[in-house]
């Protein structure tokens, strides 16, 4: 219209008025769907410079990347590269003016918009030579805009994602955008002067807490950002119901699974040995010898009370729980210990008898063989929501998470999915219990107490289920 004659803008608003319809105006403002080449027959690689605009001094990444890299995967990388936290929307355009062609996202198509979706969309659909660019912004609040340019057309492509150069440290997230970033670095580069404090902060304090540990802006390690980049930037590969929650928490622009499994995929696997499956699966090892071929239960089909203190004894929860223990039904580790082998398959109930089924008494003395058995059962369940909270329970163990943070991450994965208490608008720590969580916790010791830390031989042993295929695991 601005570049339209004051006649010529009477003329056209005039043919809308006339026309009683909006659908001339609505075509000169719909923004057109970016173009796509053919994805070529031969796999190429970019060298590429990231950098942020607007950023003084600059703030930049040097990456090489394989021409095949979807855009989906392009978006972890920029994250991983530059250090950002995945914790808001973005979008990928084709030109520098915020109107330009862009590419949609899951969350796009979530809220019902139409458009080329960015996970189907490869790098080399899009850049072809040297000096191409493509647009990515990041958190629209914030409007953190990067312009990605191609410095060289590689004729191998690189085996993996590399971050070869870069300065500055990534902005802290919700820092206001460019202008709240460059006061906030100005007054870190000083010496976080107390009198002279950048808004919305209320004292240097304030401000310390708020910023990242050992935050500074002139501070950039390219071995960490090449690490990182590398990990995401490869498809995740887990196991299929896994990965049906993964894209359904993502459709609602949540990647907490997603980095779970990152994480996940970026640790050194550790073997389990001998010795540790039989540290492991210790508490089952005593169930079973003190129940030797079996043994009758109460008439209200509890443990007899001898053999309640005695498991307790062994097991370590007389150390520190408080009364007789020696009634399973008032000494729940007990309890949970004789449900959770029974839904292990490793003891059974008939005619008023718990007895150790054909497959323990078999592996009894063969710990790695019972360690083997307890993944092929995993996870545990009866219902849908067992099944859901005891594969989240395997991905946030598997992750290496501390054991104190297991219920409160599978509990924001489980509302993410959609799950709460009935009259309730969350769920409580209860309700996030899981036969799979109970195994999860019994394999790291809970009858000798509360379990802190990590376990490396339980996180490799909720990895294992949780690949591609578990049944390699049995």
């Amino acid at each position: 219209m601005a570049e339209l004659s004051p006649q010529q803008q009477q003329a056209f608003l005039g043919a809308i008025g006339a026309d009683r319809s909006m659908a001339l105006i609505e075509n000169a403002l719909r923004t057109p769907e970016p173009m796509v080449g053919d994805a070529p027959t031969r796999i190429r690689g970019f060298r590429v410079r990231l950098d942020l605009v607007g950023a003084k001094p600059p703030v930049w990444r040097r990456l090489e990347l394989p021409g095949d890299l979807t855009l989906d995967r392009l978006h972890m990388v920029i994250q991983a590269a530059m250090g950002w936290f995945d914790g808001h929307l973005h979008r990928f355009r084709t030109g520098g003016d915020p109107r330009s062609p862009y590419f949609v996202t899951p969350f796009d198509v979530e809220e019902g918009e139409d458009g080329v979706l960015e996970n189907g969309v490869r790098l080399d659909q899009v850049l072809t030579g040297t000096g191409d660019r493509l647009w990515y912004q990041y958190d629209f609040g914030d409007g953190w805009d990067h312009v990605l340019a191609v410095e060289a057309v590689l004729d191998e492509p690189p085996a993996e994602v590399r971050c070869t150069g870069g300065r500055m440290a990534c902005p802290p997230e919700d820092c206001g955008g460019i202008w709240g970033y460059t006061e906030l670095a100005a007054w870190v580069r000083g010496g976080c002067d107390p009198s002279s404090v950048p808004p919305p902060f209320e004292d240097a304090g304030h401000a310390r807490d708020w910023l990242p540990l050992d935050w500074h802006p002139d501070l950039f390690d390219v071995d960490e950002a090449t690490a990182l980049a590398a990990t995401v930037a490869a498809p995740l590969r887990v196991a299929g119901e896994l990965a049906a929650m993964v894209e359904q928490l993502e459709r609602g622009g949540n990647r907490a699974l997603t980095q779970l499994l990152e994480r996940s995929a970026s640790h050194t696997a550790v073997e389990v040995t001998e010795a540790d499956a039989a540290r492991l699966i210790e508490p089952y090892v005593t169930l079973l010898d003190l129940i030797g071929d079996g043994v009758r239960l109460t008439s209200a089909g509890y443990l007899p009370p001898a053999l309640v203190e005695q498991l307790a004894e062994r097991t370590g929860v007389t150390d520190w729980w408080i009364g007789k223990a020696n009634r399973e039904d008032l000494t729940w580790p007990v309890a949970q210990l004789r449900d959770s082998a029974r839904a292990l398959g490793l003891v059974s109930v008939r005619k008023g008898r718990l007895a150790p089924t054909a497959l323990a008494r078999r592996s009894g003395n063969q710990p790695l063989a019972l360690w083997q058995h307890i993944l092929s059962r995993l996870p545990v369940s009866r219902t849908e929501f067992d099944r859901q909270a005891g594969w989240l329970a395997l991905a946030v163990v598997a992750s290496g998470i501390p054991a104190e943070e297991w219920t409160r991450e599978i509990r924001n994965l489980l509302l993410g999915l959609g799950w709460r208490t009935k009259g309730s608008p969350t769920l409580g720590t209860a309700a996030v219990a899981s036969p799979t969580l109970d195994v999860l916790e019994l394999l790291s010791g809970k009858t000798r107490g509360t379990i802190t830390g990590t376990d490396p031989a339980v996180a490799a042993t909720a990895l294992a289920v949780t690949g591609p295929d578990p049944s390699d695991a049995s």
